[in-house]
């Protein structure tokens, strides 16, 4: 095998494995932030514990979405495959970990509005549901890119 070849099998093991890394990254940091916010929500108020523990686990999503990426990118294509394997899988990654950490911010944004404000609660949740649009968009781009890497 020559070198040029190692580059891009290497290359493509780093893209198939970034998305469920990155993704998880996202999630992790994300519903962090989002449990803060739940906890101390749940110190100050009386009820709807319930619904606090839910939004703070809405960046969970990301991971999914990373998991069902590396499973599609981890297919038999060809050795020429490994730098768009790499183009898709990293940057798909980093758009699912950006989103995660970000819809985290807008949970816990929520669920302080909503602890001042229960009403609002639906509402609320309107800026965490858009950020997790993009993060869709992100995963269906990449299974739809990836069907064009070419195969052995």
């Amino acid at each position: 095998m020559n070198e040029m070849v190692i580059v891009f099998a290497a290359g493509g093991w780093i893209g198939v494995f970034a998305p469920m890394a990155l993704g998880g990254i996202g999630s992790i940091i994300g519903c962090a932030v989002a449990g803060q916010a739940a906890i101390g929500a749940i110190l100050e108020t009386d009820g709807g514990y319930g619904r606090y523990i839910g939004v703070a686990a809405m960046p969970s999503s990301q991971i999914i979405y990373g998991i069902v990426v590396m499973f599609t990118l981890n297919q038999a294509l060809s050795n020429t495959a490994g730098p768009g394997i790499l183009a898709i899988g990293v940057l798909s990654g980093l758009a699912l970990m950006i989103s995660g950490i970000r819809q985290g911010h807008l949970c816990a944004s929520a669920i302080q509005a909503t602890k001042a404000k229960p009403e609002i609660f639906g509402l609320s949740l309107a800026p965490a549901a858009i950020v997790e649009g993009f993060a869709v968009f992100a995963f269906i781009f990449a299974l739809v890119i990836s069907a064009g890497l070419p195969t052995e």
